[in-house]
């Protein structure tokens, strides 16, 4: 559901960070503000402080960062509907009540009355498997080691030879053929009729992250086909967005995810302590998917199938955890086939070793690409050299390209100046993700590009958004310094992206402010994903105190601004060259920027 800002505001307003964030984190003060080790990763000294001041935490190990709303929200995995609720409650704050349309209002019944025939089935499943009749499955559940405990946290059940059973059960209970039918238990045609979807298989149940069953997938008895039978696409089960095993993983608190392919992996693995396993859902992995595992964890090891099809597939879901921002490792299973196989024969302690060496996946990749190439040959390796340095323009951050660059050398016996240089020479043709700053400086001889975005890593960008960061922080802080800047800097002189659309926030709320300075908590609470919510939060660790030392705070704040606006004039200057329609907007602009370094005198 929708709130308006305003309200989000004030639910966020009326809780105190430290008293929503000490039954979690051991807070300890520590000048102004206070300080714990931080939930969100491993650490041995405490890095994760909370600001009282600014209703906000910052862990300075991992860059966690943002407001008591998002705090919640990534501790206990809740939803933003769930954490606002919670926060409002605790303030005595009443929330709006839902309004739904006549169509919404239908189709919500539609949903719940779906949900509610899957949790009819899969009990039935469930009590049929202890029954005399699942004496079968029982055995087959044993040959595969599973320990009851298993069988019941993942709701197993079967579903036995009968064509109507569950039919007959499921009306008997209340509900009528068609929500039956479009509940995906059953199936109709006109030589049968309505007729079970399921029989003679053993019934995985599918729930989503909160544990509704929203479909089945079930295991066949012998060897009947298909092996594997999934519910059909319904309005409450996209297989696409959804993942097995997912309502016991995200409470793992591992800090990854293992993707397996099947069922089968997934609880094999579970039952073996290894709690943070998932599988798609008899379909190649989606972008969907790869969302839905961004909402708890930033990093996925794949334990795929170890044979050629697996591994075809494993790269193409590290493709795909790339694109939506995940970090991806591989497991390697030889000699054994799969997660399940492996752990039945080595151990759950070899299983351990093989995630701790889990490869880094685009070395997996290079390292595939090797073979098709003749190493003892001079041409094909070099062949193999300018592949490897076209790939590692993907690389866009100057940081991480590099030690790829040393790892590879290492591996491949190529001195890393010269991997270093061809690379340079592909990126610079524009090779890589997209056109990237490089490739674009050199396509523009003569000329240099001075700035980028937010994850800048050039010095002057450093500088740039240290002044922009240290800005923001000082008029939320002091409101009232505002006005003496006003005329002569704007939001547009900032960089683009999440720094500048909280500098338009924050020089929105200044004027109104008066003596009350605008809590860090309020502008982080405008982003919505929370990757745009920790670099929000990054903007408030700056110690605006140590620039000012002893000087006057309206001296101080027009030198920041001037810093700031000598940036963008800088910049703008740059666009001028190839765009002269810019030329008089450029002149306005360093009047103002004129104006502002005289005053900062």
């Amino acid at each position: 559901m929708y709130y308006p800002d305003e309200i989000v505001e004030d639910v966020i307003r009326q809780n105190n960070i430290v008293d929503i964030i000490s039954p979690y984190v051991q807070l300890k003060k520590s000048g102004a503000n206070y300080f714990g080790l931080c939930p969100f990763h491993n650490e041995k000294s405490p890095s994760f402080s909370v600001s009282e001041s600014k209703q906000m935490f910052y862990c300075f190990g991992c860059g966690e960062g943002g407001n008591a709303l998002t705090f919640l929200m990534k501790y206990e995995n809740a939803s933003f509907q769930v954490a606002l609720t919670r926060l409002a409650e605790r303030a005595g704050i009443t929330l709006p009540a839902v309004q739904y349309s006549d169509d919404a209002r239908k189709a919500e019944e539609v949903r719940k009355r779906l949900l509610a025939v899957n949790k009819e089935t899969a009990v039935y499943y469930y009590r049929l498997l202890r029954s005399e009749k699942g004496s079968r499955a029982r055995a087959y559940l044993k040959s595969r080691q599973l320990g009851a405990e298993t069988v019941r946290n993942f709701g197993i059940g079967f579903a036995d030879g009968a064509s109507n059973d569950l039919i007959r059960h499921l009306k008997e209970a209340g509900f009528e053929d068609e929500e039956i039918l479009n509940a995906g238990v059953a199936a109709f045609d006109e030589k049968r009729g309505l007729h079970d979807k399921f029989w003679n298989r053993v019934i995985f149940p599918i729930q989503d992250a909160t544990g509704r069953v929203i479909g089945f997938g079930g295991r066949v008895m012998g060897d009947g086909k298909p092996k594997y039978l999934n519910s059909p696409e319904t309005p409450v089960f996209d297989k696409s967005r959804n993942l097995y095993g997912l309502q016991l993983a995200r409470r793992s608190r591992k800090g990854w995810f293992i993707l397996c392919e099947g069922y089968m992996d997934v609880i094999s693995m579970h039952q073996n302590g290894f709690p943070e396993a998932v599988a798609s859902l008899g379909t190649s992995f989606t972008e969907g998917q790869a969302a839905l595992i961004r909402r708890y964890v930033k990093e996925v090891l794949l334990a795929y199938d170890s044979d050629e099809a697996g591994t075809k597939a494993a790269l193409r879901a590290a493709s795909i955890c790339k694109k939506s921002g995940l970090k991806c490792r591989i497991i390697r299973l030889e000699p054994y086939k799969d997660p399940d196989e492996f752990i039945k024969q080595l151990g759950r302690e070899e299983f351990e070793k093989r995630i701790r060496d889990a490869g880094d996946m685009f070395l997996f990749e290079i390292s595939r690409e090797q073979k098709n190439y003749r190493m003892d040959d001079p041409a094909s390796r070099t062949e193999f050299y300018r592949y490897t340095a076209r790939r590692l323009c993907e690389f866009t951050d100057e940081l991480e390209r590099d030690n790829y660059i040393k790892a590879i050398a290492g591996r491949y016996f190529i001195k890393e100046e010269a991997l270093r240089k061809l690379t340079d020479s592909y990126a610079g043709a524009g090779y890589g993700g997209g056109e990237n700053e490089t490739a674009t400086a050199a396509k523009m001889p003569g000329r240099e590009r001075k700035y980028s975005s937010d994850q800048g890593s050039g010095r002057k960008d450093r500088s740039r958004l240290e002044n922009e960061r240290l800005l923001i922080s000082m008029i939320c802080d002091r409101p009232d310094l505002y006005k003496h800047i006003s005329g002569y800097l704007s939001a547009d002189d900032f960089t683009d992206g999440i720094t500048r659309i909280a500098a338009d926030r924050v020089f929105s709320l200044a004027p109104g402010a008066g003596n009350e300075p605008v809590l860090a908590s309020v502008i982080i609470g405008m982003f919505d994903t929370e990757d745009e919510q920790k670099e929000a939060a990054r903007l408030f660790q700056g110690k605006w105190e140590d620039f000012v030392g002893d000087r006057d705070e309206r001296t101080a704040v027009n030198e920041l601004a001037a810093n700031v606006k000598k940036s963008a004039v800088e910049e703008l200057g740059f666009m001028a060259e190839s765009d002269p329609s810019l030329l008089f907007k450029l002149i306005e602009e360093k009047k103002k920027l004129e104006e502002l370094q005289k005053v900062s005198l």
